[in-house]
């Protein structure tokens, strides 16, 4: 297996800082992305997020430059693809990670609320990806790769329709812009990320936190890096022949039936 799993390749990922002490899954995947020979374009709303990737980046001898933006506004995600072409001249992998929550029932959804859940975890999805596939059609071909999660395939932990309705939309996109842009080379794939330990749940108590980790037949706790490592095989040559797929990265929850995991979620 080649070290450099992506060497010379350029990749752009959203959401590339972080919120808290841990590495959430952006500044994870960039990191890995990096360390494995891309220059990474570093996008985040919070530049000062984004400077933590950088300095772990390059403390490691990687190349990786920022880009600030709202990847809701489809004008900056213009310019995102355009200010990769220019720093690295060419684009290979995009990294849809940017995310927000979205709680309730459906007879509790506040039209503020919708309408964030849909813009941040969907729409920059669609936008980013509208620019970027004319840029990795034009050099060859290339990999996307949204972040969903377990609860765009299976009802959450709590509701969240709004959050949960948002994320089944990014799976129902990956399938079609596999087919849709195949024959440009381009592999279009959706990781699906289980009860991780990252700061998007950092407030949550340690009990809810304990059964969280419980309920996945490993039972053990999953972080940032689980999904990084997840994105850096779909971004890499070795999943070429890989497009359009669901990829849970969950500790084997999407296997159990709720009962099938009770003594699991009443061990000491």
């Amino acid at each position: 297996m080649n070290e450099k799993r992506l060497q010379d390749k350029v990749a752009i990922v959203t959401g590339a800082g972080t919120r808290g002490p841990m590495p959430g899954t952006g500044q994870a995947t960039a990191i890995l992305f990096a360390r494995h020979g891309a220059s990474v374009l570093l996008v985040d709303w919070e530049i000062e997020r984004a400077q933590e990737t950088q300095a772990a980046i390059e403390a490691e001898g990687g190349v990786a430059s920022i880009f600030q933006a709202d990847v809701t506004q489809e004008s900056q995600c213009q310019a995102m693809v355009e200010t990769c072409l220019e720093r690295y001249g060419g684009l290979r992998i995009l990294f849809n990670n940017v995310g927000t929550s979205g709680s309730g029932k459906v007879t509790e959804v506040t039209d503020d609320v919708w309408v964030r859940a849909l813009d941040v975890n969907l729409k920059s999805a669609v936008l980013a990806s509208k620019y970027a596939v004319p840029a990795m059609a034009a050099g060859g071909g290339g990999s996307i790769i949204h972040v969903s999660s377990i609860d765009g395939l299976r009802a959450g932990m709590s509701p969240n329709i709004p959050y949960a309705v948002a994320k089944g939309g990014l799976i129902t996109l990956t399938r079609a812009m596999a087919v849709q842009h195949g024959r440009q080379g381009i592999r279009v794939n959706c990781i699906a990320p289980g009860h991780l330990h990252a700061p998007f749940v950092a407030h949550i108590s340690p009990e809810k936190r304990e059964l969280r980790r419980k309920a996945g037949p490993l039972g053990t706790k999953g972080d940032g890096w689980d999904v990084g490592w997840a994105a850096l095989f779909l971004a890499s040559d070795e999943a070429r022949w890989i497009s359009g797929v669901v990829l849970p990265v969950d500790a084997g929850l999407l296997a159990a039936a709720p009962l099938s995991v009770w003594d699991n979620l009443n061990e000491a």
